[in-house]
This record gives structure tokens, C-alpha cells and sequence, in this order.
């Protein structure tokens, strides 16, 4: 999810954490996740990136035929 969207979720109490996918109900931790998005943008110049796309860039594009 974009970093735009985080605070926007905790308040609607949607928000969710990585792998326990419990609620998130401690604003400190609405905030490392906010910066840990930021940062997956920063890296990706300015573009949100899946988990499932950081560790595997090759998902999604197709070989060609020969």
C-alpha cells in the first residue's frame, strides 16, 4: 500500500501488520510502517512495490515465443 494511505487505515482500524496480520493499534507501530513504505518508495523511485514483486522482479513479465 502507498505510504499516502497508512494513517488513513489505522484511523478506520484496518490497518494490518506483515506476517501475523493482526490489527494495528499502537500508533508507534502505524508509524514504522509508514516510514518502512516511504522507504520501499524512496527505493523504487517513487512507486509503491508489492513484497511478492521485491522478491521476485521477473513476476508478471512474460518470455518471449520462439
Amino acid at each position: 500500500m502507498p505510504s499516502s494511505e497508512v494513517f488513513h487505515k489505522f484511523k478506520e482500524g484496518k490497518l494490518k501488520s506483515g506476517k501475523s496480520g493482526k490489527t494495528v493499534t499502537d500508533p508507534k507501530q502505524t508509524q514504522a510502517i509508514f516510514l518502512s513504505e516511504k522507504q520501499n518508495e524512496a527505493e523504487h523511485g517513487g512507486h509503491y512495490v508489492s513484497g511478492s514483486e521485491r522478491h521476485n522482479p521477473l513476476k508478471g513479465t512474460r518470455r518471449p515465443r520462439s
